[in-house]
């Protein structure tokens, strides 16, 4: 069996339809999201319509939770005031329908492998979905997030950044961003390259095999749409992706 796992959309239909044209012809049948669907990016109604097509399982990013609890800002943090700024620039375009599909995102997602064997799929980690895990994490730091959840493979998302370790007897992996993929100089400049992530894990009785898969996309149309949509700090979103890293 095959299986298609992506995470970190961010409303970011340009790379979501590359993403889905190169999973139909790679023949991949099942598909699982990470969450981090609609947030953040020029089209954030038609990406959650796109998903709920699809209709595969989806777990319950940080950012999906902005649509469901608005929090409340620190008014002295100009990250939480841009932030609102987005949440409500968003949440005016979705009907109750979108909402609703939504809330029915999961904290976790477990599917079925071979010889009894399973994929567990989670946002940050199996405990809270903003927890971060990256490579370089301390093996104390991963079991105490990861707490007593085990599985063949374990999937989170979160940090944009594509990952594969192995943790005791799993693989712990990251299939990276669709949408807002992360490149960040020796400084820590960040900007965004011109690709979308993601990753297919294969399971074939007792062997597991995960595939990192890089898509390119269209800088010019992404940067054309966020200009184009309305969205506040639209032009910051923009430089990013203009900006080479």
């Amino acid at each position: 069996m095959n299986i298609a796992i992506l995470s970190d959309i961010h409303g970011n239909l340009i790379a979501f339809e590359r993403v889905l044209a190169d999973i139909e012809r790679a023949g991949v049948g099942q598909i699982v999201c990470l969450g981090d669907v609609a947030f953040g990016g020029p089209h954030p109604r038609e990406v959650a319509r796109r998903l709920k097509e699809l209709n595969c399982p989806v777990v319950m990013g940080n950012t999906d939770q902005f649509f469901v609890n608005v929090p409340t800002p620190d008014s002295s943090s100009e990250s939480d005031l841009r932030i609102m700024d987005w949440i409500m620039w968003t949440i005016p375009q979705f009907t109750r329908a979108d909402i609703e599909f939504i809330k029915s995102f999961q904290p976790r997602v477990e599917i079925p492998l071979p010889r009894n064997k399973k994929l567990l799929c989670f946002h940050g980690s199996p405990q809270a979905n903003t927890e971060i895990i990256l490579a370089t994490t301390p093996d104390a730091d991963v079991a105490r997030m990861l707490g007593d959840d085990r599985a063949a493979v374990m999937a989170g998302g979160h940090t944009h950044t594509q990952m594969l370790r192995r943790f005791q007897q799993s693989i712990l992996m990251n299939p990276g961003s669709i949408g807002m993929p992360i490149q960040r100089d020796v400084q820590g400049k960040q900007t965004r390259p011109p690709f979308a992530e993601y990753a297919v894990l294969a399971a074939e009785g007792d062997d597991l095999r995960v595939e990192f898969r890089r898509v390119a996309v269209d800088v010019g149309a992404i940067v054309r749409a966020l200009r184009e949509s309305g969205m506040p700090h639209a032009e910051r979103l923009a430089q990013e992706w203009e900006e080479k890293g």
